[in-house]
């Protein structure tokens, strides 16, 4: 996680004073909450303006959410957003992360414009304890690397020839046409690390979707790696997740406060 939220509610006392509605004391709440929780919080209260001696205080903001959670009016929870800096992960995931568009940013690494040097491979769980399967992985993706290499060294001599089709008035242009060219030998268990920034609504359906046991097993993975770092980040949001261990050894999550 590269980032989450920096809440500063009294940014608002401005706006809020002038209504002698007990923001004042609002604000001195001893309960603190994780930033998420807080912005949510005030967000859901301010469509009441329920700040007085009456309201739900931090101290109940597990019931208040689970209230929420319940009734399925999630609105509150896309105010919070959380980024991450997803890697070591291949381009056949992030197909499907990419997929998810509501509530959701993407920034992924350019094969256009960043040449070979950095390119990495991602070996499937499935490969990884079978020595066959491994070595096979291991042989397949050195190939890849050096063809790749090759390809790219063809091109940029066809392009110094004065390939029309290979040409570009900047360097950045003359760079771009080789490696969109040569990116095409690649396969999916190319490396695709990407940012990724979603509000907590977003990510709700996102682990509901993917750390499931109907997800692919790679995007699996990632599903619950996310919800890990977000149940930490911002526990009373992601609490009602359940950790669930699944036959194939892998984990998911399940909760009866679906679609929120």
């Amino acid at each position: 996680m590269v980032a989450k939220p920096d809440t500063r509610l009294e940014m608002a006392k401005s706006y809020l004073a002038g209504f002698n509605n007990g923001f004042e004391e609002y604000l001195k709440d001893p309960n603190a909450l994780p930033s998420g929780e807080r912005l949510a919080k005030f967000a859901g209260q301010l469509c009441y303006q329920s700040f007085g001696s009456k309201r739900t205080t931090n101290a109940d903001a597990k019931r208040y959410f689970d209230n929420i959670k319940e009734s399925g009016h999630g609105s509150v929870l896309e105010h919070p957003t959380f980024s991450f800096l997803f890697w070591g992960i291949s381009r056949s995931v992030t197909h499907e992360l990419v997929r998810h568009r509501a509530g959701f940013g993407f920034s992924q690494v350019s094969q256009r414009y960043v040449s070979g040097k950095l390119v990495r491979f991602v070996e499937r769980p499935e490969y990884q304890d079978d020595p066959e399967l491994h070595e096979q992985f291991t042989r397949r993706i050195d190939t890849m690397a050096a063809t790749y290499e090759e390809v790219a060294r063809m091109l940029f001599s066809r392009q110094r020839g004065g390939a029309e089709i290979l040409s570009g008035e900047e360097k950045t242009d003359l760079r771009k046409r080789v490696n969109q060219a040569a990116r095409s030998v690649l396969p999916n268990e190319t490396e695709a690390p990407i940012v990724v920034t979603a509000n907590a609504r977003a990510w709700r359906h996102f682990i509901e979707m993917r750390a499931n046991p109907h997800a692919e097993v790679e995007i699996r993975a990632l599903a619950f790696g996310t919800f890990l770092c977000l149940k930490a980040t911002a526990p009373i949001l992601f609490d009602d997740y359940e950790e669930v261990g699944l036959p194939d050894g892998t984990w998911g999550v399940t909760t009866k406060f679906r679609k929120v």
